[in-house]
């Protein structure tokens, strides 16, 4: 924590400069730094923290549904790497390669892993022997390299932290529905976790994942209308089984090639939920993926028994919530206030003499700044309410953004005037060529988000070429 005189407590204006609000937020609340590595950033304990809670719900909702944890080498040689064309090409202008190991030329270059397809097909191949053996059902909690141009904090930086699951099944429905199933697990982790709605659906085969059958998305809103593609499942049929030779005696005895799906979120989580909840006073974290969920803030703590009072009052809170008491006396009050508001603190509890006194203290929610009056007795209960009214409040706030901020358009003329005026997601019909999704991109800077899974009719025609369509394609610019 800093001293009041040398602690710059001024963030950007939301509203004027959106890219600068954010990365004040990322250094002033102390969540990362950059770092001398170019497009790498260091995550601070803060910041880490949140990542923390982020794991620990997603790998508990992996567990239920069957996922097993492992670890695999960072490094993949170039061979492995060129066995799937589709794949490797996606990827050749993000890799970054290892070609000297110590003092000596590598006989043969190892890329350092942007993803761990190649990695777990060659070993697939070597385990897998019959159809008991199946599913392999794998993720593993790592890091990964992408040799972004262009980087942001959390966003898209060259290093990052995720998750990948690699899944290989003995039906094509088996793999599908895994494919679906992870779906869902990274919605619940979104909405329940980080109080954002979703928007689910599948990826156009421009924007799929290279080598995939099929590529699923999580898609959320930010504050500024743009979208983030939060987690995706990727379908993969036989794609990597068979250049990869990964097969398996079936049923009937027969040699078979299994199915495969690919799935993972990331620290970008952390971009998203700074992009969706922040505003003018700084984070704002809902509170069941926030480190610290309630600060105690004794006022007038030169005055006796107020101190005593507040740590009593910590105690009692401290197995049930996560909570943290502030007895900094170098610094004001209000600084204090200032200081937790712009770390996303979801509640304040103020005490000093007077609440003592009357044997109540002051409950300050971070998302709506309304104060609660609570009589200290009642607080361990009533404080779980207004975490849950908060995190309900969050969500529901994002809900009415996303919905404010979703306009259909049938002709490309009202598709440029709707995204140029009201920044969001655009509803359109599309006829399914890729020159049609080219010329929109050109036009507007809008990507297609999804073929959303609840499809709407908005009219008969592509809002592009106006030729006959039968797909609703929600559209939008993205980070």
């Amino acid at each position: 924590m800093s001293n009041e005189k040398d602690f710059v407590k001024e963030i950007t204006n939301i509203e004027e400069d959106f890219a600068k609000w954010y990365t004040d937020i990322v250094l002033k609340a102390d969540l990362a730094d950059y770092t001398d590595t170019k497009g790498c950033i260091a995550i601070k304990p803060y910041g880490y923290a949140i990542w923390e809670n982020i794991q620990k719900y997603a790998d508990e909702k992996f567990k239920q549904v069957g996922v097993k944890n492992v670890y695999f080498p960072v490094l993949i040689p170039e061979s492995l790497l060129e066995k799937e064309k589709d794949h490797v090409e996606g990827f050749a202008p993000e890799v970054a390669w290892v070609t000297i190991g110590g003092q000596e030329e590598l006989d043969e270059k190892l890329c350092i892993r942007p993803t761990s397809e190649t990695m777990f097909s060659t070993l697939y191949a070597k385990w897998l022997k019959s159809w008991r053996d199946l599913p392999f059902v794998y993720n593993q909690w790592c890091n990964v390299l992408r040799w972004e141009k262009e980087t942001r904090p959390f966003l898209r930086s060259r290093e990052f932290l995720w998750q990948e699951g690699h899944t290989i099944h003995e039906t094509e429905q088996e793999a599908k529905e895994r494919t679906l199933q992870m779906l869902d697990v990274y919605a619940d982790i979104i909405e329940n976790l980080l109080a954002i709605p979703v928007l689910k659906g599948r990826k156009t085969p421009k924007e799929q994942f290279a080598g995939a059958e099929a590529t699923y998305t999580v898609e959320t809103l930010m504050h500024d209308g743009r979208a983030l593609q939060a987690g995706t499942s990727h379908y993969f049929g036989q794609n990597f089984t068979k250049p990869f030779n990964i097969t398996f005696q079936n049923r009937e005895g027969k040699e078979e090639y299994p199915y495969q799906t690919s799935w993972g979120i990331s620290t970008r989580l952390i971009g998203a939920v700074i992009m969706a909840h922040g505003d003018n006073r700084g984070l704002k974290l809902p509170p069941k993926v926030a480190p610290i969920q309630a600060v105690i803030v004794p006022v007038a703590m030169h005055k006796e028994g107020v101190k005593e009072k507040a740590q009593e009052l910590y105690e009692r809170l401290k197995d049930n919530y996560h909570i943290e008491i502030d007895t900094r006396d170098q610094v004001s009050p209000g600084f204090k206030f200032n200081d937790w508001e712009l770390r996303g603190v979801p509640v304040r509890i103020e005490l000093g003499p007077r609440d003592i006194e009357a044997n109540k203290c002051v409950v300050v929610r971070r998302d709506t700044a309304e104060k609660i009056e609570v009589d200290l007795q009642e607080l361990p209960t009533k404080l779980q309410k207004i975490l849950d009214d908060i995190q309900s409040n969050m969500y529901n706030e994002c809900k009415q953004r996303a919905i404010s901020k979703t306009t259909t358009a049938t002709t490309l003329e009202e598709f440029i005037k709707n995204i140029n005026e009201n920044q969001g997601y655009v509803k359109t019909m599309w006829c399914g060529d890729e020159e049609c999704e080219n010329k929109i991109k050109e036009a507007t800077g809008a990507h297609s988000r999804c073929i959303p899974f609840e499809q709407e009719k908005i009219s008969d025609t592509c809002v592009c070429c106006g030729k006959k369509a039968d797909k609703m394609v929600i559209w939008g610019r993205q980070y």
